[in-house]
């Protein structure tokens, strides 16, 4: 962990990831590339270690060079899709509390997934969804570029520095202190580097970020 800007009162938005730190879909990703990988003949466990360190299009140049990626692609989404239809979802607890507790416009959803998708587990889970959602299909880059929670920021009207947010992975965490913003890390046993502060579940995590971040301003008959 790095030391934490001390910026009393600053931050008033938060951008969350979504799986991972709000939606528990490990077994549901893993689920997916060993379908995926057993389809096209590769061992499931590399392709699945490969597969959390990069996007799909870099997983399937590592794992399956001799394969069109587009195929390789339209093959995980076809999976993927069906697996929010019919694969078991769960909100890590905290999650519902901490989102209901915060005002419109006061957060948003920065993920590597697909908007449908996330509606989907969303609605499922019985999560709200925010006004501002910047998915894989929003920006050109994705993380750990700085780009979509620079998006999501600008989108509403923040300033990097206004930004807490909370990842769980280190691509994000990255991508999140490369913005410029204060980054959280939650549900990992350990600290991923960078992070301005730790915790081991978001539910240890829900009391500090709305205590951190001022809602009083919009809730008070602005």
């Amino acid at each position: 962990m790095i030391s934490e800007p001390s910026r009393p009162g600053a931050l008033k938005y938060v951008l969350f990831d979504v799986d991972g730190t709000l939606i528990d879909a490990v077994d549901n990703q893993r689920r997916v590339w060993r379908t995926w990988a057993e389809r096209y003949g590769r061992d499931p466990d590399e392709v699945y270690q490969v597969a959390l360190r990069t996007r799909p299009m870099e997983t399937f140049a590592h794992v399956a060079p001799d394969h069109d990626p587009k195929e390789c692609l339209a093959a995980l989404h076809e999976l993927e899709d069906e697996d929010v239809r019919s694969g078991v979802y769960a909100a890590f607890d905290g999650a519902a509390q901490l989102l209901a507790a915060l005002p419109p416009g006061r957060w948003a959803l920065v993920t590597s997934n697909y908007e449908h998708r996330v509606r989907g587990r969303f609605a499922r889970t019985g999560l709200p969804v925010p006004e501002v959602l910047v998915d894989a299909a929003a920006v050109e880059e994705g993380k750990p570029s700085p780009v979509p929670y620079l998006q999501a920021a600008s989108r509403l009207g923040a300033g990097p520095k206004e930004c807490l947010v909370i990842e769980d992975a280190p691509s994000g965490v990255r991508s999140g202190l490369r913005a410029g913003m204060t980054v959280w890390g939650v549900n990992a046993p350990v600290a991923v580097d960078g992070v301005h502060r730790h915790y081991g579940s978001l539910r240890e995590a829900v009391c500090d970020i709305l205590d951190t971040i001022d809602i009083r301003a919009s809730t008070s008959g602005a």
